[in-house]
């Protein structure tokens, strides 16, 4: 690679550590950058995914104040996410990307207008009955297991796709369900890339300027959603996913 190669590596790991810690939308980011500088689809999708296990480090870093009280949940979820990451990594692996990357435009477009549509205020604990929390609890993490292998599997816009559930299913502000994603997101990255270090053509000098990149970004991305007006931002991170989904079907279809 050259230095050009280098630092535009390490801008779009910022651009991405910004979006993916804000929207979950770190590789429309990243992926076309290591395309840029010469990487073949699947060495670029492999050496993302490990590179944005930067992001995961910084953005759950960065959320440190919103992931409290969260524990509980979060020891529940992570097996499920780590299964879902692993699951991802293999389907990479074993199967042809072609009929996989049809679905996304379509989950990508319905959880960016979820995440548009008002929410309504949820009946508290004591008048939602001990069956009904379990059923909510096992759609909930049936949802999470799917989108995390479609995190493992490519990633773009997982994040996206888990901040409409969170919001919608949880009843969470934006800044809380914007922490439980990144640690989400965060742990099944960490698992595919742990997978694609053994068994997958990771290239490592490209790895390197675009986690720092990803480090720096994702440590800003928490910062902003705490303090930005929820309203706005969430109009931005739907209208930003509609128009990925739009992209997505075009490059597609």
């Amino acid at each position: 690679m050259t230095v050009w190669d280098v630092v535009l590596l390490v801008f779009a790991g910022i651009a991405g550590g910004l979006t993916g810690s804000i929207a979950g939308l770190a590789s429309v980011a990243t992926y076309p950058a290591l395309l840029v500088v010469g990487l073949p689809p699947v060495a670029a999708n492999v050496t993302n995914t490990v590179a944005v296990v930067f992001n995961g480090v910084g953005s759950i870093a960065g959320s440190r104040p919103e992931l409290a009280g969260q524990g509980a949940w979060l020891k529940r979820i992570i097996p499920v996410a780590a299964l879902g990451g692993v699951a991802g990594a293999a389907l990479l692996l074993s199967t042809p990307a072609e009929g996989f990357e049809k679905i996304v435009p379509f989950l990508l477009g319905f959880a960016s207008v979820a995440i548009l549509l008002p929410r309504r205020e949820h009946r508290s604990a004591r008048v939602a009955n001990h069956r009904d929390h379990l059923i909510r609890t096992g759609v909930e993490a049936a949802a999470i297991f799917l989108i995390t292998i479609y995190g493992g599997y490519f990633g773009a816009a997982a994040g996206v796709l888990l901040l409409a559930l969170m919001l919608r299913a949880g009843g969470a502000t934006l800044p809380h369900a914007n922490a439980g994603k990144n640690v989400i997101l965060g742990v099944a990255n960490l698992v595919a890339s742990a997978i694609f270090v053994v068994f997958a053509p990771v290239y490592w000098p490209a790895v390197v300027p675009l986690g720092i990149g990803c480090l720096i970004g994702s440590r800003l991305g928490p910062i902003i959603v705490r303090h930005a007006p929820s309203t706005p931002l969430r109009w931005l991170i739907g209208v930003a996913g509609i128009a990925l989904a739009i992209k997505l079907a075009l490059d597609t279809y």
